[in-house]
């Protein structure tokens, strides 16, 4: 009986992140924004849809930008200028940086992923419980990216193809 309920709990888990906002798709919100603001460019980071779990702090400039969840996309406006890009999870040992410079104008695009060590923690936790993933940490201690997430800058025309089935994030 305990273990229906467990089983149950984790299918409406995983049901539950799979569920996408339904906002606009991104043609049709920048055609009603327009180009960025004098001064101004804009970032648009999309996450595909997956049923790979995880809640992620994603922040720009120490801001975060809510709303990224599977199968969706989120948008700032920000003046011109080096930014910084950065992600956390809870209990996640190591932090995702990304500088991006923008300049005025330009509308930049960002796809969103799991990083290697993210994968390898996960999958080290899966086979070997808490040892496992304490035996991961150690093993990809060294690794290029510390963080959960990989920033990957994509081109207008594959982030908008990519973007084709993705909502606007809450």
């Amino acid at each position: 009986m305990v273990w229906r309920v467990v089983v149950l709990w984790v299918v409406a888990v995983v049901m539950a992140g799979c569920a996408s906002d339904t906002g606009p798709d991104f043609s049709t919100l920048s055609g009603k924004l327009g180009p960025p603001r004098g001064g101004q460019a804009r970032l648009v980071l999309l996450r595909e849809s997956s049923i790979q779990l995880g809640s992620y702090d994603v922040k720009l400039d120490g801001t975060p930008l809510s709303g990224l969840k599977s199968g969706t996309y989120v948008y700032a406006d920000v003046a011109a200028g080096t930014h910084q890009l950065t992600a956390d999870e809870i209990l996640f040992p190591g932090t995702t940086q990304h500088p991006i410079a923008m300049q005025p104008g330009r509308t930049y695009f960002v796809l969103v992923k799991r990083s290697q060590k993210s994968n390898a923690l996960m999958v080290m936790g899966a086979v070997g419980g808490l040892t496992g993933w304490a035996i991961g940490a150690l093993a990809t201690s060294k690794s290029e990216n510390p963080g959960p997430l990989d920033f990957v800058p994509m081109d207008a025309a594959a982030a908008k193809s990519t973007m084709a089935e993705l909502k606007l994030g809450s």
